[in-house]
Parts: structure tokens; sequence; C-alpha cells
């Protein structure tokens, strides 16, 4: 149901005054009866237009045979009897210059799969509810566990062809084994509809549209609810920072440039040949609000995740000196980028209690997760893009050279309580000749497996929310190809499915002990017992929780060397449970360890009143828990 005339017109000044959050209530097709007659509304923002019409499956696709009227704002719109919901269209826009071209609907609710371009009358989804509505929850205490999937290569269907599986499918699929596996949330890459499937998704056109190479609006929708019945939460890739320059989208629109910036140096990415969105145009900036909104309210998802932040923030970025503008006051910065990723979180967060937003931000940008009041970008959460690149150097090497680099692993604690972190270990590091993660891991099958364990179960105890790739969970051998999937074959290797078993355990261990997560973003939850065995290349610290008693301590040894008798120090008196051995039967390694538990000694170690005296296996983390604790995966 579209609003009435008076709210559609407050919501078109609102559009033209860059403030809008709704224009998708009005701009786009919209079926509605009009004088009892069934039919069809459009709209389109096109001000510098000569003539605009609907061409369709329904006039011959002749667009002079169904015209839109002009109105005072830039938008033409008009009402199309019996044209209904499953109706194929564009907008014909005949431009200043005489020109005339078929432009897909910006804001049309599906299109059609790729390589048709056409959009698709759907109608406006219904509001849909997320899986947390909790104003008053602080998710930086909560854990937060992500699996990050690229929907179209998770598994496909050997019988059909080894077609992609469909949104339903995915329901009954992914939902369940991502819950299994004790996820809290999945991410999908991109699913906006896009022409080129080799972009993932990051080169969307249709920014209210679920691809169609999946199923249909209502089937998407379908998935977020299964997803949410079992108790996952939904964070969508969502990119802001660029589109494509296919001829049925957004560029050029209506023969100026109308979404883009006119200048090449302001309105083309070097990197991926893409146009830059004109920020400081009231309209684009409320197209790109509404469609925020638009996945929150409309198909319940969770979160979003921003693609590209470093992009939109710099002038120069991926710039040489005279390809890019500077700002009016002479600096690198996007001033009109920064006020509209302001105003984009600051409304979300107004609008959508309960949601969060996450930047994917590669710089030293500061405040990205902070306020926007103390002055910050406003997001809920930054992906820690250092942490991931020094570790994965440090897992890397041969271990004999590690004790030169324990830094790698050490030095993203002096600013990891500077925002509020995740620690990603996503698409972009198994793919591009990288490798995949097992293929980063040196010297033999045994010890490349037993390298990954260590490096995931330090990554589970580090201060920081979680974030895995698909693939990750199964140590896949080949990097990510997203034209095939995973290689679920390997988990008839007992190495492979130890490395599936250590995951869900991390997991488990992850959600059930507050030291690992209540605290991840505030310095209290972390205290290094010692950081100076580099000779042995053994690192050891404390997790905290909200209670400071409620603690578990960490013993890293990323040599393939077992040490006996190693002494580290305890803040506490009595039993200490070993609650994580990564070196553990189960997950495929040698089964070295302290036979559940060690008890404290009353001799004084690294600064702490008591120590223990561990067996330390080899390339393996320990995770050690105070008797008096509680949960905990025990094996």
């Amino acid at each position: 149901m579209r609003p009435c005339p008076e709210a559609e017109q407050a919501i078109l000044r609102a559009h033209a005054e860059g403030r809008c959050w709704r224009a998708h209530e009005v701009l786009g097709a919209h079926p509605t009866t009009l004088d009892g007659v069934a039919g069809t509304r459009f709209a389109v923002w096109a001000p510098n237009a000569r003539r605009v019409g609907v061409a369709g499956d329904f006039n011959g696709w002749d667009g002079q045979r169904t015209p839109l009227r002009p109105s005072d704002h830039g938008v033409w719109s008009g009402f199309a009897p019996n044209v209904g919901k499953g109706a194929f269209y564009k907008f014909e826009i005949e431009t200043r210059g005489g020109d005339v071209r078929l432009k897909a609907d910006p804001y049309a609710f599906r299109a059609e799969a790729p390589p048709r371009t056409a959009s698709i009358v759907e109608g406006l989804p219904g509001p849909a509810r997320r899986l947390v509505a909790k104003p008053a929850s602080d998710p930086r205490r909560e854990p937060m566990s992500i699996y990050e999937v690229h929907l179209p290569s998770w598994r496909r269907n050997a019988e059909e062809g080894f077609r992609s599986l469909d949104y339903l499918e995915l329901a009954d699929q992914l939902a369940p084994y991502a819950k299994d596996m004790g996820f809290t949330h999945i991410e999908l890459m991109p699913i906006a509809e896009h022409p080129f499937g080799g972009s993932w998704g990051y080169q969307p056109t249709a920014l209210f549209a679920p691809t169609a190479r999946l199923g249909s609006p209502e089937a998407f929708r379908t998935f977020v609810q299964r997803c949410h019945a079992e108790g996952l939460g939904v964070i969508l890739d969502w990119v802001p920072g660029h589109f494509p320059s296919d001829e049925h989208g957004l560029a050029m629109f209506d023969g100026e440039h109308l979404y883009e910036h006119a200048d090449p140096r302001e309105g083309r990415h070097p990197d991926w040949d893409t146009l830059i969105y004109n920020y400081g145009r009231w309209e684009v900036r409320s197209f790109l609000l509404s469609s925020a909104l638009f996945w929150l309210e409309r198909y319940g998802v969770d979160a979003l995740r921003v693609d590209a932040v470093a992009s939109m923030l710099y002038r120069n970025y991926s710039r040489r000196p005279g390809q890019w503008l500077p700002n009016r006051h002479g600096g690198v910065e996007n001033l009109e980028a920064i006020e509209f990723l302001q105003a984009l979180n600051t409304a979300l967060y107004a609008e959508q209690p309960g949601a969060f937003t996450a930047a994917e931000e590669s710089t030293a940008w500061p405040g990205v997760s902070h306020p926007t009041d103390a002055g910050g970008l406003g997001f809920g959460f930054k992906w820690n893009m250092g942490w991931m690149h020094d570790t994965l150097a440090y897992i890397s090497r041969d271990p004999v050279h590690r004790r030169h680099h324990q830094d790698e692993l050490t030095f993203g604690l002096l600013y990891a309580f500077s925002e509020n972190f995740i620690l990603p270990l996503s698409h972009d590091e198994v793919t591009h000749g990288k490798g995949s993660l097992l293929a980063k891991m040196p010297g033999d099958t045994w010890r490349r497996l037993a390298n990954l364990r260590a490096y995931l179960a330090f990554m589970w105890t580090h201060p920081g929310k979680k974030l895995l790739f698909m693939g990750g969970e199964l140590a896949q051998e080949r990097e990510w190809d997203h034209e095939a999937s995973l290689d679920w074959r390997l988990l008839d290797q007992p190495g492979h499915a130890g490395v599936q078993r250590l995951v869900r355990d991390l997991n488990g261990l992850y959600r059930t002990l507050p030291a690992l997560h209540e605290r991840d973003c505030e310095p209290e939850g972390f205290q290094w017992i010692d950081t100076g065995d580099r000779a042995a290349s053994v690192l050891s610290y404390i997790r905290r929780g909200a209670d400071p008693d409620d603690l578990v301590i960490v013993v890293c040894n990323f040599t393939p060397v077992v040490r006996r008798g190693y002494r580290v120090g305890a803040p506490n008196a009595g039993r200490y449970l070993e609650r994580l051995n990564s070196d553990s039967r189960h997950y495929g390694g040698g089964d070295v360890g302290n036979g559940g538990g060690v008890e404290a000694e009353a001799t004084p170690a690294n600064g702490l009143p008591y120590s223990l005296r561990l067996t330390l296996p080899p390339l393996a983390v320990l995770v050690l828990q105070p008797e008096h604790g509680g949960g905990g995966v025990r094996r």
C-alpha cells in the first residue's frame, strides 16, 4: 500500500533534501488500485530528462504508450492500468540531447536474473522481524561468531549439473549447518542484484532487489526467517561505495551524471573501473539511506556490513598525484562521504533498535566505531584488517623463523581496544592467488593442519568478535572458487573433520565462557602473562569477563616441540581444567596434554602469585579455567 498523497509529497520533499529513509515507499513500481482499476503506479527520479515513459511486456516495450508526468522534485510518475505483479519493465528516458535509453528501475524490488536486465513489478515487501530487537542490549558484550558465506558457491547440487542451491534449499541446509557449528551470525556477501557474477555481488545495480539467481524475494525472506528460527542473526554485505557502469544501470541515468560525479577524478574508481556515488547530492544520499533501512525493515536483516569504507573516506584512495581533487579545505578527506556515513549510522540506530553496523575499513582512520556525537563515524564495529595481515604473516612462516617475528602476534594488542573490532578471516584472504588458509601453513600435512588449528584457537581466544569465511572450517585445500562448491568431501579425511570439530568446539567455548566474549572490546578483559619467550615461540595471557574473577588462561606454543614442565603464571590457587586443547585426538592432533587439568603451585611466576607446570603440546593452544568456573568444552 502506497502512502496517501500528503505523505507522498512529504517523502518526495525529504528525498530532495537528503533526509529520506523511505523513498522506496513512493519511488519505483507499486501495484495499487485507482478509481476501482487495478494497476501499478510508477515513479522515477530523472530531473534532466526531456521525456520519461514505462516500457514493458505489457505495451510492446514502447515507453511512449505509457508516459509519465514530471513533478517539482524532478520525479516523473504515472499510473498504468491492468499492469500487475510479475510484469517486466524499464524506464524509457529521452535525454535533453534527444537520445533514448532504457534503464532498470533503481528502486525495483525484483529484477530479472542476469544476463537479462529488466525490472519486475513486485510490490513493497511487508515489515519483517529481526532476530534481536533489544535496544538496551550491548552487542559488544555478547558473543559474536560470524560465518561469512558466498551463497552461490557454499554447496552445489551435484545431481543437477552442480547448480547453486536456491534460497529455500539454503534455508534447509545452510541455516541448520551454521547453527550446528555454533556460529551466532551468518554474513552474506552481497545479494543485491548484480550483472557480473565474478564481482561476487560487490558491483550491484539494484540495491533493493535480492538476486534472482537464487530465487524470488519471498524465498529470500524465507531464508532470513529460517536463520532466525535457528537462532542465527543475518548480516548483509551492503555496497554504497561504488556501482558498475552497465548501460541499464545508474550511469548517466537521465543523460547527465545523476548518481555519480561528472569529473572522473571524483567519480571513477581506478581499482575497479566503477563509478562513485555523489554523496553531496541530496537525492543520492536519500537513495542510499533508503536502501539501508529497506533490508533491515522489510527483510528482517539484523546488521549491515558496509563494504570498502576506506575507499569512501579518502579522495586520493588508490590515486596518484594529479588524479584526485582535494576537498574544500585542501585535504584528502571526502567530507561528503563522512557526513553520509555519520547520517547513515545515526539514523539506522535510531530507526532500528537492536540492529548494528560494521565497517570494512583498512586504514588508521580514527573513531570508525565511535559515536557520531564524539566525532566518530558511528559504526558498531570495525574489521581489524591489521590484525589479520600481521597474524597471517606470522603463521605462514616456518616455525624456525617465528622467534624473530613474535611482534606480529603481539602488536595488535597495542590498539585492540581503540575500536570495537571484528577479527576477520574473510574471503579476500583465500582468493586472487593467496591460496586457502591451509595452503598458507608451512610444513608437511600434519604440521599444516596443526598450525591451522593453533591459529584458529588463537583467534577465538583473542579479544575481538570472530569472522570465518566458509571453507575455513573444512581446512579447504584449494583457493576459493566462486563458480564451484566447497570441497565437502574433505570431511571424509580425519584431519579435515578434526578442524571442523575444533571450530564447532571453539564456538561452544566462546559462547559459554563469559571470559572469552564479555570484554572483547575492553582492555579490562585482557592481560598478558608472558610475551617474552621468543626462543620457544610461546605466548600466554588471561581473558576476563565482566566479573574479573571469571577468567581463563590461554597458552600458545607455535613450534612443533613438546615442552614439558613449562611454567606459566596464574592469578589464583586451585585446580585449572583443560577446557580446550587444539592437539586433542578429537581434532586430529597427537593428544599431548595435561590429563584434563593441573593444580596451581604456590610458586610465583610472570608477576603472578601462583603458577602452573604444564606440558605444552606442539603447534597447539591450551585454554585453562579455574575449576570453580562453569561452562566450556571438555575433552
